[in-house]
């Protein structure tokens, strides 16, 4: 049984620092979404004001009226990693693909902030995206060797239909690797960037739902940071809910931003409390706005890879707009051995830090990376959509060495490729399929999977063939939904290598296939996607 409705709040990725750069469809768009924006603000509404819900009650089929958008910041200083797509490759030179496991959800929910705000979408993860809902992958039995699963369907492409796509599903394991309490350090921003409505105050509001979550079994220490950093509460046990609430209710927010020494001074009280075979972890709580000390990803990363191999992991919450640093806080996350999610709304929040608790707090399998051998008797070109920051080279897969995403218990990992199937002469290798004669045979793909078991130092290796039964010309729901997912990311992003990604026929899809949704989160998904075509029309 799964831990919860929902699958990757949060995982790890790979950022860098950067100008903030807008893509082709961004740059389609911005002077649409401007003068939405700009109706918005004549119709007088604010950013406190009027009611922004966008549940599916309140999509309407994506229609959204004007007084319901707000303008964009006029100090917008967002940045965000400008990895670059992968184009198609030949796998007669090319067979291997390999990339490191993303469980973030950051992406999305960012996305649906910047929609509803009335912003063209910057930023935008594929992966992250697809990562955001609940797919009906099988969990593994209690006494299976390994923590997951891996399923794959491949069927035709939308925007291409000469193309096609096979989906890779890894679902982990509900079933948590320790029993030991959680070992917590709230590591809060309260910088003056942080004095806004949907940050300090969504703040408090958000870790007072992570509170009612602990018990005594449990151990909360909390830091804060503006200037300078300060210790608010230092091993408090964590069934005294009121006492850890009261200290979030009077948090406020002035100065400057000095996270790196916050971190520090939260890693030092992390060992200090460890707990041997349990949930030792610092939560991170900012806009990623560091501007003193060590401040760039760079500088911020290398502090903290020390600690994170000491077994104390970090998740990162990102709040607010204007200012996000978004490539931060994904460069924190990923070389912390940790996660990151976005928090928009309390209800996000409480997806996160309830319903999503245990997949956030408790791993189960370490450096996760899945590395795809194309068979080229079936395949001629491929690219795999999304994962453009989590890329490894080809060594790196059986390298123990190299960090790559951890997966906690409950999360699923969705990634999609592209494949353009082969015609033509034989071709030969010196791997699974080196002595294939082209349309000789019908595996399609092997996947490869390696991880480490908690606290392990040598990774695991297991393999998964796709063969010609995984191709079928009607898709389950969840490959329906999750390809209209892709779809509109590429349409979003301007991928050159869809340029017939269409995001009505997304839509379109994605309403056909919401399957049960019992918590809006398809529908929700539909409305934005309108709200899209509304601002770009």
């Amino acid at each position: 049984m799964r831990v919860s409705p929902f699958k990757g709040a949060l995982g790890a990725s790979t950022g860098r620092p950067r100008a903030t750069i807008r893509t082709k469809a961004t740059t389609r768009v911005v002077a649409a979404f401007a003068a939405v924006a700009v109706v918005g603000a004549l119709g007088a509404c604010s950013a406190e004001g009027g009611d922004d819900s966008f549940g599916p009650d309140s999509a309407h089929d994506g229609a959204v009226a004007p007084q319901d958008w707000r303008q964009a910041p006029v100090d917008d200083q967002e940045e965000y990693d400008d990895s670059p797509e992968q184009s198609f490759q030949d796998v007669t030179t090319s067979p291997l693909s390999t990339f490191a496991s993303d469980v973030d959800t950051a992406s999305y929910s960012n996305l649906r902030r910047q929609l509803r705000s009335g912003m063209a979408p910057d930023g935008v993860r594929i992966e992250e995206l697809v990562n955001y809902f609940d797919y009906d992958y099988p969990s593994p039995e209690p006494s299976a060797a390994d923590p997951f699963t891996v399923t794959t369907q491949i069927s035709d492409a939308p925007w291409a239909p000469d193309h096609q796509l096979a989906m890779i599903g890894v679902q982990a394991t509900a079933e948590k690797s320790t029993s030991r309490g959680n070992n917590i350090v709230f590591l809060l921003d309260v910088s003056g960037s942080m004095n806004a409505p949907d940050k300090l105050p969504l703040l408090a509001d958000s870790f007072a739902l992570l509170v009612d979550q602990l018990d005594e079994d449990d151990t909360v220490s909390i830091v804060t940071y503006a200037g300078s950093d300060e210790v608010l509460a230092d091993s408090v046990s964590g069934d005294h809910h009121g006492e850890l609430v009261r200290i979030l209710r009077g948090l406020q927010a002035g100065g400057s931003t000095g996270g790196a020494q916050g971190l520090q001074t939260a890693y030092e009280l992390a060992a200090r409390n460890f707990v041997e075979g349990g949930n030792n972890r610092v939560v991170l709580a900012t806009d990623g706005d560091f501007n003193v000390g060590p401040s760039t990803p760079e500088q911020l990363t290398e502090l903290i890879e020390d600690h994170a191999r000491s077994g104390v992991y970090i998740s990162v919450l990102g709040f607010g707009m204007g200012n996000l640093k978004d490539n931060t806080m994904e460069a924190i996350a990923d070389h912390g051995n940790g996660n990151y999610a976005y928090i928009d709304t309390i209800d996000e929040a409480r997806k996160v830090l309830v319903d999503e608790f245990e997949s956030t707090m408790f791993v189960v399998a370490q450096d996760l990376k899945v590395q795809v051998e194309f068979n080229p008797a079936t395949v001629a070109e491929y690219r795999l959509l999304g994962y453009d920051n989590r890329r490894l080279e080809d060594e790196e897969f059986a390298d123990d060495a190299k960090d790559a995403g951890d997966v906690g218990a409950g999360h699923s990992v969705t990634a999609f490729y592209e494949l353009v199937p082969a015609r033509g002469d034989s071709t030969k290798d010196d791997l699974d399929y080196q002595d294939v004669e082209a349309g000789g045979s019908s595996d399609f793909l092997t996947v490869h999977v390696r991880y480490k078991h908690p606290g392990a130092t040598a990774s695991t290796e297991v393999v998964f063939p796709a063969g010609a039964g995984d191709y079928t010309d009607r898709p389950s729901t969840d490959f329906r939904f999750a390809s209209a997912v892709v779809e509109f990311g590429l349409a979003v992003t301007g991928s050159q290598d869809a340029e017939g990604a269409d995001p009505a026929r997304a839509r379109e899809r994605a309403q056909a296939a919401l399957g049960k949704d019992p918590y809006g989160l398809r529908s929700e998904f539909v409305g934005l996607i309108g709200t899209y075509e509304q601002m770009a029309g």
